[in-house]
């Protein structure tokens, strides 16, 4: 038997309306130091990629998703040792600085240890940390340093040898050694650290305790069978 639909039952009617499909959410706009902070990430891993030279302020603009004025107006140009710097010079120097910055606190807790060993460990292997954990702000500071502006890797090695050579100096009059031969001494083995530390990046292995243990064994071992007056075995 075939059943015929009553007249009383209510059908769908054929124009449905349907509801407007929601508005995406406005994009949340930025406030001056979120924004300043962004410009900073951004130029940081642009910087570690291809180097300062090879990167321009619209490149930094467009990975931001942000106009140029935008990154002129939160780092302007300045003056350094007489040289004027650009918009580009200024962001390269914010990001320097932090990194030395970041770099120098994790060295510093190191050479406060009271043994001259625990302070060769502690600083290797601070130096290594800081590699394996800012891979982009090494590669930063391990470049060569725009035009006119000082070598900030270069710099703070130095900076780093001054404070080890006085720990030196101490430990060569206790043992008999000229120290006024220490700072040679200090910037040799940071000289080395840092160095290793270059090669490190790239290869990461062996593992980070196993590369500082390397590098303490020739450092330590070679300044306890040091020669009060050195001489070279060749000819020359």
């Amino acid at each position: 038997m075939k059943l015929v639909p009553s007249d009383d039952v209510e059908t769908e009617p054929t124009d449905v309306r349907r509801s407007p499909a929601p508005k995406p959410a406005a994009r949340k706009r930025m406030s001056g130091l979120e924004r300043r902070e962004q410009l900073i990430r951004v130029g940081r891993r642009l910087f570690a990629e291809h180097g300062f030279e090879s990167v321009t302020v619209e490149q930094i603009a467009a990975e931001a998703k942000v106009s140029k004025p935008v990154v002129y107006e939160h780092f302007s140009g300045g003056e350094v040792d007489g040289k004027e710097y650009g918009t580009k010079e200024a962001l390269y120097a914010v990001i320097v600085d932090r990194e030395i910055a970041e770099l120098l606190r994790a060295i510093q807790s190191g050479l406060d240890a009271v043994h001259p060993r625990l302070i060769l460990e502690q600083t290797t292997m601070a130096m290594l940390t800081y590699i394996e954990n800012n891979d982009e702000g090494f590669q930063i500071l391990v470049r060569d340093a725009p035009t006119g502006m000082a070598g900030a890797f270069s710099s703070l090695i130095a900076d780093i040898g001054v404070r080890v050579q006085h720990l030196l100096a101490r430990e060569f009059k206790r043992r008999g050694l000229n120290p006024k031969l220490a700072p040679l001494y200090a910037q040799s083995l940071v000289g080395m650290v840092a160095l290793t530390g270059q090669w490190w990046l790239d290869e990461r292995k062996p593992g980070k305790k196993d590369v500082a243990a390397h590098i303490v064994n020739l450092a330590w071992n070679g300044l306890h069978g040091l020669e009060v007056e050195p001489k070279l075995r060749g000819n020359y």
